[in-house]
């Protein structure tokens, strides 16, 4: 069960929103209200990626990424321009764990100074903090 003091961390950072326990379901939930949850899934699988050891692995999981997120119309296709794209179709051919690193960090702005912001904002936000407040879940109140 998520605390108020976690909820109110979020607002601190977008790292902290990030490596909080519930934080990044929480705000993957609120960006499905705005369609516009592909960035923070991108980043997230990202996160996964770098941690495969196996190379096979690692090779099919870059495709997948790429198949997703990367090539002109995919299915959740993320904002980044052509020579960023084009230096990830070099990259894959021989996948390494850092392959999609430019990406996700560009990605990590774009979130950070867009969704993130108006998620703080967001009557989402507002409410599950109030709602937290309320209920007395937590001692720490603003």
């Amino acid at each position: 069960r998520v605390s108020l003091e976690e909820v109110l961390q979020w607002s601190q950072s977008f790292e902290k929103l990030l490596t909080s326990k519930y934080g990044p379901m929480i705000y993957k939930t609120y960006l499905k209200t705005e369609h516009s949850n592909e960035n923070i899934e991108f980043w997230l699988a990202c996160e996964a990626y770098k941690k495969i050891m196996s190379q096979r692995k690692r090779i099919s999981v870059a495709r997948k990424l790429f198949t997703s997120y990367i090539q002109p119309r995919a299915p959740n296709e993320i904002n980044i321009d052509s020579p960023m794209r084009k230096a990830i179709i070099r990259n894959i051919q021989e996948p390494t764990q850092s392959c999609f690193d430019e990406a996700q960090r560009i990605i990590y702005m774009h979130i950070e100074r867009d969704s993130y912001p108006r998620f703080l904002e967001s009557k989402f936000y507002q409410k599950l903090k109030h709602s937290l407040q309320t209920n007395g879940n937590n001692s720490m109140v603003n």
